[in-house]
């Protein structure tokens, strides 16, 4: 159910990606009786599941989730119970977009480039925030429970986005806000600006890809604006790559705003996505 409303509302895959998922597909032996993916996939595996599984292994060194989610969505729920060992693998295929699989008798590169979203409670209990009901240990069991996710691993993260509690008496409130169509279609345009920006880049297709000279050349930052980032990153520690994450997303929100230069306030709000507000 979930994964075909994703397939509803993602962007479609192109020829060459819908190719490249369906070799994937293909080796894993999972691939329809149509025989090419025509919908980015969705994969959502339970915490429970083994290193193989995820990340793919075995006697014939299958591909794992992280290769089967390749061109779509990984969907981690409740990210801390995943083993640390698994979660520290992520890094790899996060930065280059493919994993190595290796056996006793094969080495295999698989494509890994996916959209990962993860999701946890913010302690153990799930209450820390709820004085009447977390547990004794609080607030040290949230610190321990987030702890797992390792500090290189959420630097990671573009966005950062905490869930306060849903009250039951805001359940029957009327729904607001764009509905998931009408964002799909200012996503499908941002995406066909960022196609056309790196027309001459092959190996980039998306603002996630650009690095050095091309993201300086993209984001267009005013001395006043370049000034503004670099205090923020002083003021909150920013890591190279967390400095050059926030440039992507700031550029990725002027997209959707239709702007053709990135502007402080498309900075301000990346970087509250990160590290809240600036």
């Amino acid at each position: 159910m979930m994964a075909a409303r994703m397939a509803s509302i993602l962007p479609p895959l192109t020829a060459m990606k819908a190719l490249e998922t369906s070799m994937v597909h293909s080796v894993a032996g999972i691939l329809g009786e149509a025989g090419i993916c025509t919908d980015r996939p969705f994969c959502d595996p339970h915490h429970s599941a083994s290193m193989p599984a995820i990340v793919g292994g075995g006697r014939s060194a299958r591909p794992g989730q992280i290769s089967l989610a390749h061109n779509g969505v990984l969907f981690m729920d409740e990210f801390p119970e995943f083993s640390r060992q698994v979660l520290d693998t992520l890094r790899q295929p996060i930065e280059t977009g493919e994993i190595v699989v290796s056996r006793v008798n094969a080495h295999v590169r698989y494509p890994s480039r996916f959209l990962l979203v993860a999701a946890a409670n913010p302690c153990k209990c799930g209450y820390l925030s709820d004085t009447d009901r977390a547990c004794s240990r609080a607030p040290l069991c949230g610190e321990d429970y987030l702890g797992k996710i390792s500090g290189p691993l959420m630097d990671r993260f573009d966005l950062r986005i905490d869930v306060p509690p849903v009250a039951f008496s805001d359940l029957d409130l009327p729904k607001t806000g764009d509905s998931s169509a009408v964002i799909a279609t200012r996503v499908a345009a941002a995406r066909e600006v960022q196609s056309e920006r790196f027309a001459d880049h092959p190996e980039m297709r998306v603002n996630a890809d650009a690095q050095g000279e091309v993201l300086d050349q993209i984001t267009k930052l005013s001395e006043a604006d370049r000034t503004y980032l670099r205090t923020i990153a002083d003021r909150f520690g920013l890591t190279a790559r967390g400095y050059h994450r926030v440039l992507r997303v700031a550029r990725t929100i002027a997209d959707l705003d239709g702007c053709l230069a990135t502007e402080k306030r498309h900075l301000a709000e990346a970087v509250s996505f990160r590290v809240g507000p600036a």
